[in-house]
């Protein structure tokens, strides 16, 4: 009898360990919720691209080497038969440790990539990803590349539309997302009620583009501003009251710009791991999914799970830096901490809510209960140091005083 008792509690450990059909593994990986749509998602995620490149040995060592280390999100954005037939193989035996984030309106057409909203080529080109990875479903069913208002108010009523809402019904899609490059459209699309992912290109370059203004613009990169865009801050900070998973695109400025100090457009090097804590320090952000074509691309990304504090600290990167003067907050709270113990990002946080749509009862209600109040600033300017966007935080706990009271 004993020996029956034994053999299954070793059984539900074993189970438990398990757990929903994944592999659970030592690894220095730390996830974070996708949103409201219950899953767990690695800090770190691959990109598909690199998956072109290499043969079918290549793809699964390098698919290998990214799950054994606690990657667990991948997006596949590409059509080309060759990305998505080497990522099939490499996950043969692995589908359940990987949530995919797969694009619908991407085919390949005339020997290219091409997006489409034609509802039977759309058809076509998820049907042929299902296949070619060997599964029946993917986790986020992403809509392809929206980047102008004209393309967003297309989509309502669209048959294209019609037909991504029966994907999530017959459970080929669990949840719905978008890819956007513009703040502006990326706002419409997390304010409509169904999107609950979405792919955004997000940078320490990419912020200082403003409104609506997408990286390709002509002349856009030659003109960044200081200080983060108002656009992209109302953005994030919807994302996170609302519970809207946002996945990172552009990580490291697309080709890797901003790891070259003779590409950045700011004019200074990022290393991997500022430009990843740079995305990961808002808290409305789940992963940042990262281009990565061969295996030493892959262990210098992981470098990331071993980084100290000090690598990560992107808050002094380079002479641009001096001219955040005045920028907006994010939020981040790299000004912490307070000598006084008053939690910054969270006063300027309400701060903004206040001045943008109106004090409410509850967002001073949300302000009385916090531990230290903007008053208690003694304008020490211990905080402005460590700021990453220069922002005035004395004069802003002087207007939060104002406007709470104390």
């Amino acid at each position: 009898m004993k020996k029956h008792l034994l053999s299954a509690l070793m059984l539900c450990v074993a189970l438990a360990v398990v757990g929903c059909g994944q592999r659970k593994k030592e690894t220095l990986m730390k996830y974070r919720p996708l949103g409201n749509t219950g899953l767990m998602v690695s800090e770190i995620s691959i990109g598909c691209g690199g998956f072109e490149k290499l043969d079918s040995a290549a793809s699964l060592e390098l698919m290998t080497m990214a799950l054994d280390s606690g990657m667990n999100y991948i997006d596949i954005y590409d059509a080309n038969p060759k990305t998505r037939s080497n990522i099939g193989y490499a996950l043969q035996g692995r589908r359940d440790e990987m949530i995919i984030q797969g694009h619908i309106g991407t085919i390949f057409k005339d020997g290219q990539h091409t997006r489409t909203r034609d509802v039977e080529e759309a058809r076509q080109g998820f049907e042929d990803l299902l296949e070619r990875l060997g599964t029946d479903h993917i986790e986020v069913g992403m809509i392809h590349i929206t980047d102008s208002h004209e393309e967003w108010d297309e989509l309502d009523g669209s048959p294209f539309l019609e037909y991504v809402f029966q994907l999530k019904k017959e459970g080929k899609i669990k949840h719905i997302g978008v890819s956007s490059h513009n703040a502006e459209v990326a706002l419409r699309a997390a304010k409509s009620g169904w999107i609950e992912v979405i792919m955004f290109s997000l940078n320490p370059a990419f912020d200082r583009l403003r409104g609506g203004a997408i990286p390709w613009d002509k002349g856009a990169m030659e003109n960044l501003q200081a200080g983060i865009d108002p656009v992209r801050v109302e953005l994030y900070d919807y994302c996170a009251t609302h519970n809207i998973g946002v996945t990172v695109m552009k990580t490291f400025g697309g080709g890797g710009r901003l790891l070259d100090p003779k590409a950045s457009p700011l004019g200074v090097a990022y290393t991997p791991e500022q430009c990843i804590a740079y995305c990961l320090a808002k808290p409305c952000i789940s992963t940042c999914i990262l281009g990565i074509d061969n295996l030493d691309e892959l262990k210098t990304d992981l470098h990331w799970l071993h980084a100290t504090e000090a690598e990560k600290d992107y808050t002094n990167v380079g002479p641009r830096a001096d001219a955040d003067k005045g920028g907006d907050c994010t939020y981040c709270n790299h000004c912490s901490p307070c000598t006084q113990g008053i939690p910054i990002a969270i006063v300027n946080e309400l701060l903004d809510k206040a001045e943008r749509d109106g004090m409410t009862p509850e967002l001073q209600a949300q302000y009385d209960a916090l531990p230290h109040h903007a008053g208690e600033c003694t304008h020490c300017g211990a905080c402005l140091s460590r700021c990453p966007f220069g922002v005035d935080i004395p004069t802003q706990m002087d207007k939060a005083k104002e406007v709470f009271g104390k």
